[in-house]
């Protein structure tokens, strides 16, 4: 481990969504570090996800949280990426349907521009981006993951958040939302993004 990692003793996560601090805790356990929530009782500002692509924003969140709490941070952006779109949306994906959008709203959205795509035309991925950055913002170190797959005409199951409901997992007949977490944990793109991030650490 490099003597700069070797000073993170905690990962605070820069993300107000609890689905994604229970997540990323159950992924990172390899680690052996505590992994946290944002404070509730910091005065923070939040950071603008401005950037022009999903590593751009994670790097962004990071950098941002850690040096405002002087802790180490860890941050992820995931994207939607859908080919008969154009890749969209992308980037946007939690503001699909606009900047103030709920995401049932972001997936009506999708749901409806993808009503006369055929079948064979509705490939698609989730891709993720994790950064880790130290207490003075610099980012340390980085993963990435993907999960393939095809858009649905309906939103199935139970589990999952975000567009879960309607991404069927390639070769397979069932969504991410119908996978409880450890099965999400083997398939999905955090997942996949997390075990490149624990891999690049202990190399490092």
């Amino acid at each position: 481990m490099s003597p700069r990692l070797s000073e993170c003793h905690e990962l605070i996560v820069a993300t107000s969504n609890p689905h994604k601090v229970r997540e990323l805790t159950r992924l990172l356990q390899p680690l052996g570090l505590p992994v946290l929530p944002l404070p509730q009782d910091a005065d923070l500002q939040p950071v603008v996800e401005d950037g022009q692509t999903l590593l751009e924003n994670a790097r962004k969140k990071a950098s941002g949280y850690a040096r405002q709490l002087q802790r180490w941070v860890i941050a992820d952006d995931t994207g939607l990426e859908v080919d008969a779109l154009a890749g969209a949306p992308g980037v946007r994906s939690a503001r699909y349907a606009g900047d103030d959008a709920s995401m049932a709203m972001n997936l009506a959205l999708l749901i409806e521009h993808m009503l006369d795509v055929p079948d064979d035309k509705r490939a698609a991925r989730f891709v993720c981006h994790l950064c880790v950055a130290a207490p003075d913002g610099s980012v340390i170190i980085e993963g990435a993951g993907e999960c393939r797959g095809r858009i649905g005409r309906q939103p199935i199951g139970e589990f999952g958040f975000g567009y879960d409901s309607v991404f069927l997992l390639a070769g397979k007949d069932h969504t991410l939302a119908e996978l409880d977490e450890e099965h999400t944990a083997q398939a999905g793109h955090r997942g996949n993004a997390a075990r490149s991030l624990i891999a690049a650490w202990q190399a490092s």
